[in-house]
Parts: structure tokens; C-alpha cells; sequence
């Protein structure tokens, strides 16, 4: 027999795993962000220092979100991340494969865009989902108010 799990225990895993995504990819534009590099628009520059402030964005709202600690502010910069970056790196790149890439590679490069683009989609519902949302008993925000009060 399967029994239900506890609000506050699923309400902890969803915000840990949901925020793996936001945490992952900060760290790797703020360590390692030579692949991201690559893949950035020509017009974007300086691109080392576009990548440690998104980086630092991602970070920021993933421990938010992982924390549960001012959830809805998390949730709205993460959100209008994943707007800006949408429209302006995987919309245009739809129609647009890098000069450098191999025209037999050009189909590889239409699927990782169009899956970035479902991705981030699915990733901005989410974040409007936690606008509203409560966390529960295992996040910083209700440690918080226990102890004020």
C-alpha cells in the first residue's frame, strides 16, 4: 500500500530538485563557462563577464527557491531570466546555426534549441507556480516565523 507522503516533505524535494537545474548551471558560469561562451551570440559581450552575472542570477534564485527563503522573489527573478534568455538567445536561434557549424550538424543543433526551448517554457511555468506558492515546513522562510513568533 502506498501512502500519501507529507505536504512538507514533497514540498522540500520539489523545491531541492527544481532548483538542481538553476544551481548546476550558475556554478558553471561563474567555474567553467568556456562551452557556455561558445555557444553565446556574437553581439553579446563582454562575454566572460555576461556569463558571471548570470551565473550569480541563477545561483542567487536557485538557493532561493532550494531554501525556501523568499520563495516569490526567487521565482520572479528566475522567471525573468528564463524570458530574456529565451527570447533572446533560443528563439533566434531556432533559425540561426552558428557559421562554425558543419551543415550535417545543423539538425543536432535545431533539436538542442527547440529543447531548450520547451525547457525553459516548462522551467517558466514552475516559477509562475511558486509566485503563489506556500512553502512548507522545512524552508528558511517558516523557520523564520517560528522564530519571530
Amino acid at each position: 500500500m502506498i501512502h500519501r507522503l507529507n505536504y512538507d516533505i514533497t514540498e522540500l524535494i520539489f523545491r531541492l530538485l527544481f532548483s538542481l537545474i538553476f544551481l548546476g548551471l550558475g556554478a558553471e558560469h561563474l567555474f567553467d563557462d568556456r562551452l557556455i561562451q561558445n555557444l553565446m551570440p556574437a553581439w553579446m559581450e563582454p562575454r566572460r563577464l555576461v556569463s558571471a552575472l548570470a551565473g550569480l542570477v541563477l545561483l542567487a534564485g536557485g538557493c532561493s527557491i532550494a531554501l525556501g527563503y523568499k520563495t516569490m522573489q526567487g521565482a520572479l527573478v528566475l522567471g525573468a531570466f528564463l524570458v530574456v534568455v529565451t527570447l533572446t538567445i533560443h528563439v533566434p536561434a531556432l533559425w540561426q546555426a552558428p557559421e562554425s557549424l558543419s551543415a550535417d550538424w545543423a539538425w543536432l543543433w535545431q533539436v538542442y534549441q527547440r529543447s531548450n526551448l520547451v525547457k525553459n517554457l516548462c522551467l517558466l511555468g514552475v516559477c509562475f507556480h511558486l509566485i503563489n506558492h506556500r512553502p512548507g515546513r522545512y524552508s528558511l522562510d517558516e523557520w523564520l516565523a517560528a522564530r519571530r513568533g
